[in-house]
């Protein structure tokens, strides 16, 4: 299996972030219009026994990965406000050779991050951000009134998340070749962008290209690596990871099906416990395989009215050295 490093230029608002679980399924999708039920299918065999085809990282800046999420004390000491390292959440690709205790003093924030990707494209801002998030009002007409109501007809406001245009984006993706190569994974994040990402992508949101060449295995090698950092939401239960020295931040996806099945009479899912993007696992052993790319697990039953269907539960890793 091999990493491969996406570019993302995002073209208009988004109504979802860009999470790797949710990228997945409907990259699924995507892929099964562009080659077909049988070829997905034949995918999918083995995906929750521990072999996936593909596993999908998150959306980072460009030149960014999430910075662990550890107790602060694993972290040296810093004359910084606490509270202005509490933002400090993305740290720099050239800092990932430095000492872990030193790596939140190299984080930066979300408007750091933002607007170093931004001079690179030659764009200064005094106020740079890296997404601002703003409503966006609804309304549903009722027919027979030709107006808006009360109940179900009233005007109503969803989120949208917005990005400069000059801001880009690095996704990562583990394939088995043997199964899916970089030219079909390419082909389905072009249909995707060209007919919009998540919520409201019928409306027009969720538009994004892909810039540049496809890099392959691109994330730095560590020989003295005794941790995994992960790039994805995942599901660690059950593969014996050391507890004292693994740390995360647990959530409940509540997810629902996309695409024809979002019409269907029961588009949710049922709800999946994971650990966040960012989540440090260690093994009792203390020994990491640098081959391996990803941990996790392929989540089944996840749907009533859809057997088939899966929540990718697997994460891309980076294997790293944590000093606890």
């Amino acid at each position: 299996m091999h990493t491969l490093r996406f570019t993302i230029k995002p073209r208009s608002a988004f109504g979802t972030p860009f999470v790797g679980d949710t990228l997945f399924g409907q990259l699924c999708w995507a892929l099964r219009y562009r080659f077909g039920n049988g070829w997905l299918a034949d995918r999918l065999l083995g995906y929750c026994e521990g072999s996936p085809f593909m596993v999908i990282a998150d959306a980072f800046p460009q030149g960014y990965l999430p910075l662990p999420s550890v107790p602060s004390g694993c972290f040296q000491d810093s004359i910084e406000d606490r509270k202005v390292l509490k933002k400090k959440r993305w740290l720099p690709l050239a800092g990932m050779a430095a000492d872990f205790r030193g790596w939140q003093v190299l984080a930066r924030t979300d408007r750091e991050a933002a607007d170093a990707v931004l001079r690179a494209g030659n764009i200064h801002l005094d106020d740079p951000a890296l997404q601002k998030i703003g409503p966006q009002p609804h309304n549903t007409i009722n027919r027979a009134t030709g107006t808006t109501g009360e109940g179900m007809f009233a005007p109503y406001s969803m989120p949208q998340i917005w990005f400069h245009p000059a801001m880009r984006f690095d996704l990562y993706a583990v394939i088995d070749e043997s199964r899916i190569d970089a030219e079909e994974l390419t082909a389905a994040l072009t249909d995707i962008g060209r007919s919009g990402y998540g919520r409201d992508a019928s409306a027009g949101l969720g538009k994004f290209a892909l810039e540049g060449k496809v890099e392959r295995d691109p994330l730095p090698k560590n020989s003295n690596a005794n941790a995994w950092l992960t790039l994805a939401p995942c599901a660690p239960q059950g593969m014996g990871f050391d507890r004292e020295k693994s740390f995360y931040r647990p959530f409940t996806r509540f997810g629902r099906h996309g695409d024809a099945a979002a019409l269907s009479g029961n588009p949710f899912k049922r709800p999946v416990l994971l650990a966040g993007t960012g989540s440090v696992f260690a093994l009792a052993n203390g020994a990491v395989e640098q081959s391996q790319l990803f941990i996790g697990q392929g989540v089944g039953g996840v749907s009533i009215s859809q057997s088939e269907a899966v929540n990718q539960g697997y994460a891309p890793v980076l294997a790293i050295r944590m000093e606890v």
